[in-house]
């Protein structure tokens, strides 16, 4: 699965996706940043509700697929150009994390 199909399945806002063929293998869910740097895989789609710049850093330096901001939560705009400005596809979903990683769970 490409993020691009991650995306239209699951019904996503993006925020982010200067890389939507990058390949989904699998998921990752946290909001401990160093705990996530050090267990989440490449092209994982990671699952939080943390909004600060360091999810950016954690991403890119992982290579997470798809960055998922569950609960609606907000970003600030410096989140969100840096997401660009890094390449790191970013997005957000109202559902509640568990709800996501439910449907997540469905079609990886």
């Amino acid at each position: 699965m490409t993020v691009k199909e991650l995306v239209a399945s699951l019904e996503l806002e993006v925020l982010s996706m200067p890389c939507e063929d990058k390949k989904v293998d699998g998921a990752y869910v946290g909001d401990l940043l160093s705990w996530v740097m050090s267990r989440a895989e490449e092209n994982n789609v990671w699952a939080t509700i943390m909004t600060n710049i360091n999810v950016v850093a954690v991403a890119s330096l992982v290579g997470i697929s798809a960055t998922v901001i569950c609960e609606d939560c907000e970003l600030s705009d410096e989140v969100i150009n840096t997401a660009k400005e890094k390449s790191v596809n970013l997005f957000r979903t109202k559902l509640p994390i568990y709800e996501f990683c439910l449907r997540l769970s469905k079609i990886i």
